[in-house]
């Protein structure tokens, strides 16, 4: 039985750039120790990558009007076709290595339930990946040369229990809010969030956005707007990793230590929590540090 499942729902793989980044990506997930592959869809080339790799390809996933699937519908099936206790949702671009795995196994020693997320380091590339013996090795240096750690908002998988998030709304994958929820259920529910950046290198592949309407960033997708009303309003799409509870660092599971955003981030949830009564919008303008800034801006204008 394998340790871990991940899953993911690819783009079509019509665009010769995004199909070359999620054929890396995939790839880099077949040669992880002790883990399967689950993907997703009906778009085109699909079918054929799974075939390729040899992963299994479910192909009815519920979707929404436009034809996008739903994550709802992907946790499911994930959840009744995979082999092991651990899940893993995936953004296709994402280059995995075996440190991914070791820091699962640190992270199933704490609870039941819980959810492992990290920071990712951006990497431009334009050519496949050469998978040949010591290709990580490579791939980390020239990784840590372009330095592009990514801000701690965002994520682009999490992975946790089969027993975690039975309850998912049928969040739209590919725009934004669904990933902040998800660390907002886990802090709601009490469960330990594990931020594994320290200990790990995740690699995402940078691609635009020719594949959404008007070629425009998922955040100023229309759809955006129902991710943020099935999470519960922005309070719940505000969450990212800083509000991780753990580390993984040098091999051990650890407090995060103090620093400039972790603390805002704080006095921004204190804020929330008193003012909890007031209307959203206004609620908003007080809690948000970078609202406040803008103002004393303006006022020494």
């Amino acid at each position: 039985m394998p340790f871990l499942t991940l899953f993911s729902a690819p783009k079509p793989f019509t665009n010769p750039h995004i199909a070359m980044i999620q054929r890396n990506a995939i790839k880099s997930w077949t040669l992880l120790p002790d883990v399967e592959v689950i993907l997703l869809g009906e778009e085109e080339g699909l079918a054929e990558a799974a075939r390729e790799f040899g992963v299994k390809h479910l192909p009815h996933v519920a979707r929404n009007e436009a034809g996008t699937p739903l994550i709802s519908s992907m946790f499911q099936l994930a959840r009744e076709n995979s082999n092991s206790e651990l899940l893993c949702i995936i953004n296709a671009d994402m280059v995995l290595m075996p440190d991914f795995v070791e820091a699962a196994k640190q992270a199933v020693k704490l609870k039941d339930k819980f959810v492992l997320l990290s920071q990712r380091w951006d990497y431009d590339i334009t050519s496949p990946l050469d998978f040949a013996a010591g290709w990580e090795s490579q791939l980390r240096e020239s990784v840590r040369k372009q330095n592009q750690l990514h801000r701690p908002a965002g994520s682009d998988f999490f992975l946790f229990p089969k027993s975690s998030y039975q309850d998912i709304p049928a969040f739209i994958i590919g725009r934004a809010g669904w990933d902040n929820w998800m660390i907002y259920k886990a802090r709601a529910e009490k469960w330990p969030v594990v931020d594994c950046t320290p200990s790990v290198m995740i690699v995402h592949q940078n691609h635009d956005y020719s594949h959404l309407p008007g070629g425009k960033s998922h955040y100023e997708h229309p759809d955006t707007n129902e991710n943020i009303r099935l999470a519960g309003g922005q309070a719940n799409i505000r969450y990212t990793i800083l509000d991780s509870t753990h580390q993984l660092a040098d091999g051990k599971l650890v407090r995060p230590k103090m620093t400039s955003l972790r603390f805002t981030r704080n006095v921004e949830l204190f804020l929330r929590s008193i003012f909890f009564f007031l209307p959203e919008k206004t609620l908003e303008n007080i809690a948000r540090p970078k609202r406040w800034k803008k103002r004393i801006k303006k006022m020494f204008r």
